[in-house]
């Protein structure tokens, strides 16, 4: 495979695993926690690198994707063990975060309209063979790395 077509191929894979969050969000009805909004981030911008590679198959593009891609592995792997309570996460999207509903009326705790959405960084929503969406996500994101640097190490050609 060419430098471009890997990049193209990372690129999608990016654009595959945005799209299965959203799908996960708007279908599923799993709303995102802080830390999965976190690792969409990556993705949004190892499309934008799929899309300047795709017309400047660079080797700086290429590393700068698999580096973005090595990025979001590391939030996952954050993420991960966070679900599973191997260290303390965020205060903000963590259990502490129950402390912060204190500080809200009876009225709007108990609304069924607009009361709070609490996702919590700490639960995991969903699971596959016993790992979770941001375990899933870092393996996926290594794989997408090994891409990016592939087409790093391609020699540059046409095509």
């Amino acid at each position: 495979m060419t430098r471009r077509s890997l990049i193209l191929l990372a690129g999608f894979g990016s654009a595959a695993m945005l799209l299965g969050a959203f799908g996960f969000q708007y279908i599923g009805g799993l709303a995102p926690c802080a830390m999965c909004l976190w690792q969409r981030w990556p993705h949004a911008v190892a499309i934008a690198l799929g899309v300047i590679g795709a017309a400047i198959p660079s080797a700086l593009v290429a590393w700068a994707g698999g580096l973005t891609m090595l990025t979001n592995a590391g939030i996952a792997l954050y993420h991960t063990g966070v679900e599973r309570d191997w260290w303390e996460g965020p205060q903000n999207c963590t259990g502490a975060a129950a402390q912060d509903l204190g500080s809200m009326s009876a009225s709007d705790l108990l609304a069924t309209d607009t009361g709070p959405q609490i996702v919590l960084c700490d639960e995991v929503a969903w699971e596959m063979f016993g790992l979770s969406m941001a375990s899933w996500n870092g393996i996926v994101c290594l794989a997408l790395a090994l891409i990016w640097f592939a087409a790093a190490a391609r020699n540059r050609t046409i095509g």
